[in-house]
């Protein structure tokens, strides 16, 4: 059976995504691996083994185009009002609470937030399907 472990993305300014990922979801580097031409940052936290890995090409000057295929990342928090309330307070500028409804049941309660690079990050209600 495969586990997920890990979901890349590239990053024009490494500190500036460090920065975001930490105050947004107190992802800290797990790992940092220079390589000639790039680096590559582990970021994780202690609610799971998930890791988030920033590509970091060193002779990258433009940010990256990330076209129409990239959907979200998505991560859960125990207090989805807390969180949207706290990353308010923060400048980060997450999107107005949504709430998806199927057949007049709770499906999920959410907001976006956009990271430096503009990738989008799902933050959902923790339960149901989303543990």
């Amino acid at each position: 059976m495969a586990k997920a472990i890990h979901s890349m993305i590239r990053v024009l300014d490494e500190q500036r995504s460090l920065d975001f990922y930490r105050k947004a979801f107190g992802l800290a580097v797990a790992e940092r691996l220079p390589f000639a031409g790039f680096t590559l940052v582990y970021l994780s936290n202690e609610e799971g083994d998930f890791e988030l890995e920033l590509t970091i090409n060193h002779d990258r000057t433009e940010p990256y185009v990330l076209g129409d295929g990239y959907g979200h990342l998505a991560l859960s928090v125990e207090d989805l009002d807390a969180e949207h309330a706290r990353f308010s307070s923060l400048g980060l500028e997450p999107t107005p609470l949504k709430e998806l409804r199927l057949e007049g049941r709770p499906g999920a309660r959410f907001f976006f937030v956009q990271d430096p690079d503009g990738y989008k990050i799902e933050v959902l209600q923790r339960g149901g399907r989303y543990k």
